[in-house]
């Protein structure tokens, strides 16, 4: 099974035991788009809105591409700006995208509460509640 691993940059700390375990019990995985350059996005604001539009299209049709390559998206979620299992604008679309192409959703934890809820639980993710072996 191939899993393209989604999540705010903020949480890429967090993806490594998670990668190792999945590639372990022989999972094939893409990384998010930054994860090779976390401070990526940070320095391209410093080069002004229309930089960073640029480079939020450019990331946005690697995601499209990635997630049609996969049979599955791994949203990590934790908490961020005192949000619990939070999920930004970006990773949102991603998972949008999975939908839209019929990939298996996974969650890592619940679905955050909030203006997004609904949204998100009509995509009927599987939350997996950090338990790895429920991906499959």
């Amino acid at each position: 099974m191939k899993i393209f691993i989604i999540s705010s940059a903020s949480f890429y700390n967090k993806i490594p035991p998670i990668k190792e375990y999945l590639e372990n019990k022989g999972f094939e995985l893409l990384m998010p788009n930054t994860y090779d350059t976390p401070n990526l996005e940070k320095e391209v604001w410093e080069k002004g809105f229309k930089a960073h539009a640029e480079l939020e299209k450019e990331l946005f049709r690697m995601s499209e591409e990635k997630i049609k390559s996969v049979d599955a998206v791994l949203c990590i979620n934790f908490e961020k700006h005192n949000i619990a299992n939070y999920i930004g604008g970006a990773t949102f679309i991603e998972i949008y995208e999975a939908f839209k192409n019929n990939k298996k959703i996974y969650l890592y934890h619940d679905i955050p509460k909030g203006i997004l809820y609904d949204e998100i639980a009509g995509f009927e993710p599987i939350i997996i509640n950090e338990n790895l072996d429920l991906i499959g």
